[in-house]
């Protein structure tokens, strides 16, 4: 039986990601009381229940009762195999998404979106430390967050694997937030400055052959692949199930996407499973 937990910040997408888990099998529960918590997981964990796939959405509405509550949610959960997925946002783009949707912040009391945002960030700390995967929503499009969902919950869970997932980025519009590994290309050719070059991406062979000139880029490649090999197998031992590995560049657009790329093809064999995504490549 697979049971995982949705939680994250509020209007980061996880009403959405609950559907998404329905279409794939999933028994879906949304925002339990912290009180029924505990005997949800009993019944879902029980041999004769009939559900191999179990999803409970968690609020931060069902958790803000008081000091404690996200310790207590943890506390009870320690007795039941479970997965925790963490959706995370940035300040920004949570803040734009609530004044298009018009609707208040759960923690904001009335007043500033921002301030109910930071206190729920500063609330679900504990929570999102715990989790064993984070995806940032800043800059998913619906078909992203549902492929990264199929690649984490679509099969069985199994016991100490470790999820690879390399995402491209441009530093000009931030680190991304659930970073494990940030590894900046800027030192390599950047294709940004020949006019033939600049519309084109990192997934173009033109662009991919201008960034590699020279050498430089097979000698990262090497140096990187020989830290993933010694830091890859001591995470899986700690338990960690998702590591993000970035890599950033200017714009996110030529150097970076064509490393991650580089990154991604080298691990195509290994015993690691492995996604790759571009978070900019289209700004």
């Amino acid at each position: 039986m697979r049971f995982v937990v949705v939680t994250g910040m509020s209007g980061s997408g996880k009403t959405q990601a609950l559907k998404m888990l329905e279409d794939m099998g999933y028994f879906c529960v949304d925002n339990l009381p912290l009180a029924l918590i505990g005997k949800f997981a009993e019944l879902a964990a029980a041999p004769a229940q009939e559900y191999s796939k179990v999803a409970l959405g968690l609020d931060v509405r069902s958790l803000y009762k008081g000091k404690g509550s996200v310790d207590r949610f943890l506390e009870i959960m320690k007795d039941y195999p479970h997965e925790i997925l963490f959706l995370d946002c940035s300040q920004e783009q949570l803040v734009r998404r609530y004044k298009y949707t018009r609707r208040l912040h759960p923690l904001s009391a009335g007043g500033r979106i921002e301030d109910g945002i930071s206190t729920e960030r500063q609330y679900l700390m504990p929570l999102r430390d715990a989790a064993d995967y984070v995806l940032d929503t800043s800059d998913l499009l619906t078909r992203q967050l549902r492929g990264e969902l199929q690649r984490l919950f679509e099969g069985d869970a199994k016991e100490n694997s470790l999820l690879l997932s390399i995402l491209s980025f441009g530093y000009k519009y931030g680190i991304p937030s659930d970073a494990d590994l940030v590894f900046d290309v800027r030192f390599l050719p950047n294709p940004f400055y020949v006019d033939e070059l600049r519309h084109k991406t990192g997934d173009d062979p033109e662009v991919q052959a201008y960034v590699c000139q020279g050498g430089e880029a097979d000698v990262f490649q090497e140096k990187v692949m020989d830290l993933l090999a010694y830091l890859i197998p001591k995470y899986s031992q700690e338990g960690k199930r998702q590591l993000m590995i970035c890599v950033g560049c200017t714009g996110g657009k030529h150097r970076s996407v064509t490393m991650a790329n580089r990154l991604a093809d080298a691990f195509a064999n290994s015993s690691w499973p492995v996604s790759v995504l571009h978070r900019d490549i289209a700004r």
